[in-house]
């Protein structure tokens, strides 16, 4: 893409992304990375607490391990807002290229998920972890300069719109147009 949003076109959708629902939210894209740089979109999937999202590349070349080498369960899913990746990307083609899991239509908000917090999607149950994700060089060389700034910000860090990271505790099908709850 030649163009990039500025930070203040960036800034001018936020009213949009915070209109997210708080509870009760739909899964709108399931995307695995099998390498590094390569991204496969899926209507439906697996996903398990051995392999996270069945076919992504979590299980065999995780960026964070235990000591042990095996992949950190607590970087696991990799969620984004689907309004704030629609805002960045500025096409859903593109959405894939940010290297999330799942972009999901929900209130990813510190103020609205703590760590720990449990998420019923499909059949699947998720844990909210506290491991911060934030953008970095791939993204800024995919999205631009502002896109980074704008993630990274103390609001943006607030509402988290890069994503946040979840492990599986329940074994389940996803498909797109599931919904997403949060648990009480």
């Amino acid at each position: 893409m030649s163009s990039y949003l500025t930070i203040d076109q960036l800034n001018s959708g936020v009213s949009e992304i915070r209109r997210s629902p708080a509870d009760n939210g739909i899964l709108h894209a399931i995307v695995v990375r099998p390498r590094s740089d390569d991204r496969t979109s899926l209507t439906e999937c697996e996903i398990s607490p051995d392999l996270g999202v069945h076919g992504d590349n979590w299980a065999t070349g995780c960026w964070m391990s235990l000591p042990d080498g095996r992949p950190h369960p607590d970087v696991q899913v990799a969620i984004m807002n689907s309004r704030a990746i629609e805002l960045i990307a500025q096409s859903k083609e593109r959405w894939s290229l940010a290297g999330d899991n799942l972009y999901v239509d929900l209130d990813l908000s510190h103020d609205n998920l703590q760590p720990g917090q449990h998420l019923t999607l499909g059949a699947a149950v998720l844990e909210i972890t506290e491991v911060p994700h934030n953008g970095c060089q791939k993204f800024a060389q995919r999205f631009g300069a502002d896109a980074v700034k704008f993630v990274n910000s103390e609001s943006g860090r607030g509402l988290r719109l890069r994503g946040v990271y979840a492990r599986v505790l329940q074994t389940g099908k996803i498909r797109i147009g599931d919904e997403i709850r949060k648990m009480v």
